[in-house]
């Protein structure tokens, strides 16, 4: 591949572009994909590399929530350890590398929208550019939410912890917990926002969100249960809460879609294989 070939990867409309009947062919697909992959990890490079600059702060951000944790705890409760002689060196990647992925968030969900959006009808690109420019500030919420739910989140399961025994935790393995919550909310802001693209799309009813909605709210709550790390009911609560407000705006959205497309084509929801009444 050529220098030019190798830039177009990264900058500018995509190598293999939709042709004029609005059809790619699968290998067109499969190099539109490595081309966004290769856009989304050379954002998180550069970010990651760049957030070194700051690790300082970012060790700060990401220490803050279990030492709010520790001050409700007896003390001596809680004592985070780091193990082997790499142990440093590989926290300035891994802390760097969590931040350059929540902060390129924005651009890695326009790369998998970008990839989607092709396969659209013009009029639902249209509606659907203005929700693509809403999931970056939602995963931005989601992940906010997390971070302010930890400090509890951690006292409540440090707190499990039996009077005598001294809770060693290693930081990794905190690091890791941290950032499961984080990105587990905020992934979890942007489900409501994919019901709605699934609607633009004509795969899914806002009727059929309304017929569903009781079991739709206790999914979330499961949902909520299973993907929070802590498990505690506090957490859970917290994230499952505005998923619901979400689903439920996505249902108003979705519905009105749905009469503004009646509207346009009052037989759109006829089954084809049914009889007619004439």
């Amino acid at each position: 591949m050529s220098i030019v070939g190798v830039a177009r990867l990264f900058v500018g409309k995509p190598v293999h572009p939709v042709g004029d009947d609005g059809r790619m062919a699968l290998s067109d697909h499969l190099r539109e994909l490595r081309a966004r992959l290769l856009k989304s990890v050379l954002a998180v490079i550069v970010v990651g590399a760049l957030s070194l600059v700051f690790f300082n702060e970012i060790y700060d951000f990401v220490y803050n929530p279990i030492n709010q944790a520790k001050d409700n705890l007896p003390e001596g409760s809680n004592l985070l350890t780091s193990n082997g002689p790499g142990a440093g060196l590989l926290l300035y990647f891994k802390l760097c590398g969590l931040a350059a992925v929540v902060l390129t968030s924005p651009f890695w969900l326009y790369q998998v929208w970008a990839f989607i959006m092709p396969g659209l009808h013009a009029r639902e690109r249209k509606w659907s550019r203005i929700f693509a420019a809403i999931a970056g500030p939602l995963f931005f919420a989601g992940v906010a939410l997390g971070y302010l739910t930890l400090p509890k989140g951690l006292e409540i399961l440090i707190g499990f912890n039996p009077d005598g025994l001294t809770n060693l935790v290693d930081f990794d393995g905190y690091l890791s917990f941290f950032s499961r919550t984080l990105l587990v909310f905020g992934i979890a802001f942007e489900i409501p926002l994919f019901v709605v693209l699934l609607n633009l799309a004509g795969v899914l009813k806002g009727k059929t969100l309304g017929a569903y909605r009781p079991w739709m709210v206790v999914g979330v709550f499961i949902f909520a249960a299973i993907a929070t790390p802590s498990a505690d009911p506090f957490t859970m609560t917290l994230m499952a809460g505005p998923m619901v407000v979400l689903f439920l705006v996505s249902e108003v959205i979705a519905r009105y879609n749905d009469r503004r497309r009646a509207k346009r084509n009052p037989f759109a929801d006829l089954d084809p294989d049914e009889m007619s009444t004439i």
